[in-house]
């Protein structure tokens, strides 16, 4: 691991430390040869579940069957060998639906972006088989976002959930809605907005003026283009602690292709990212030894984003996930402080004034009629109060 960006990674086990160094190096060997200590003491069991917790295994395994000698034991190979191939198959399956629905969308004159699953691994790592995915996700334009609901639904998809919400809150809190298709067992992900309010980022037309297409999976699937997706990739990553690798890996691939350097800091600076974009710069490059472009160093430099990418590290070191709670005291201890630490001065002004907007808790602790529901803005403080004296939940 690179430390010339003074990451603490002290709190890492022998399995992690190993981890990133199979992911830096293309020669096991070689690795091995220089430094057995790595290889020695390992907890094979835990290293696999890291490697699985972190979503890199397909990556790592092609690097294992490569070996020439056997510095992993043979049954942990094997292991990786059978999670390789059925992530393989699900990539396939993925790939085969992501461009029908691309087709149907189309005929219905709906622009639409693919933000992760088979695109995404084909464009960074040139093979759908080196990333996982486990559902497709897309962004439509909100003008259009009930008729691709209706048209997921023809094509047999169930919505997972309704949000309770009043006066549009919903349009700005969340960010996408989720489909199963309970035959298939494809789970879809629509987005109207790439990330969930506060956030401050580009609108649909801006991001379909960069898009791209796709040569490999038809010209009715289209992507993002590459300052978009690092603003989407370094977003999304921060917003889940960087908690696992799988999310550092893409920043390392994307920026292998060179992003447009001066496109890219002005697109972070507009839409408040510096710090989030220079956490994943110094994560990538630091942990997984990603190439930043000297135009690009004076965003790792940045202190704050220094001290993002140090908490960072508490999810890195543990096999965390924080979107399935219940979550161990300390971790939601360190989420609470984390979350709002990633938002610049202004977002999190935007995330006070967001909490005092009507929440669909309001409406239930006092109804009113729906030409009334302005009321809930003054009333607003008084029935949070409320609530909480009164111990009850909406």
């Amino acid at each position: 691991m690179n430390d010339r960006y003074g990451l603490d990674t002290k709190s890492f086990s022998k399995e992690l430390r190993l981890l990133l160094e199979v992911l830096n190096t293309d020669d096991i060997d070689d690795t091995a040869k220089q430094n057995r200590q790595l290889f020695m003491g390992i907890d094979w069991e835990l290293w696999v579940r890291l490697s699985l917790h972190h979503r890199v295994f397909p990556y790592i395994y092609p690097k294992l069957s490569r070996m020439r000698e056997e510095h992993v034991p043979p049954e942990v190979t094997e292991r990786l060998k059978r999670e390789y191939r059925r992530n393989t198959v699900q990539m396939l399956q993925l790939s085969g639906e992501m461009g029908y629905i691309g087709e149907e969308l189309a005929k219905l004159q709906i622009r639409s972006l693919f933000l992760k699953g088979p695109v995404l691994a084909q464009e960074l790592y040139g093979e759908i088989s080196l990333r996982t995915s486990r559902d497709l996700d897309f962004i439509v334009p909100m003008a259009q976002l009930a008729e691709t609901e209706s048209l997921l639904l023809r094509l047999g998809y169930v919505k997972e959930e309704d949000f309770e919400s009043i006066l549009g809150d919903w349009k700005w809190r969340e960010h996408h809605t989720t489909f199963n298709h309970p035959d298939k067992g494809i789970k879809v992900e629509v987005h109207w907005r790439l990330s969930p309010g506060p956030s401050t980022e580009p609108d649909f037309d801006e991001l379909w003026k960069h898009a791209r297409t796709s040569s490999h999976f038809g010209q009715n699937v289209h992507y993002l283009g590459s300052e978009d997706l690092f603003l989407f990739l370094a977003a999304h990553g921060a917003r889940h602690g960087w908690s696992r690798l799988r999310w550092l890996l893409d920043i390392r691939q994307l920026l292998l292709q060179k992003p447009d350097t001066g496109k890219l800091t002005a697109l972070l600076r507009r839409y408040h990212y510096n710090d989030v974009g220079g956490q994943a710069l110094l994560l990538a490059a630091g942990l997984l030894a990603a190439p930043v472009e000297p135009a690009l160093a004076s965003l790792a430099e940045r202190p704050k984003a220094r001290r993002i990418a140090g908490l960072a590290l508490f999810y890195i070191a543990r096999m965390i996930n924080l979107h399935n709670p219940p979550l161990e005291p300390e971790a939601e201890r360190h989420y609470k402080y984390y979350q709002p630490a990633i938002l610049t001065r202004w977002h999190q002004f935007l995330y006070i004034i967001g909490f005092l907007y009507p929440y669909a808790a309001d409406a239930k602790t006092l109804p009113l009629p729906k030409k009334l529901h302005v009321l809930y803005f003054p009333l607003r403080p008084f029935l949070w109060t409320w609530r909480k004296v009164s111990g009850r939940t909406e």
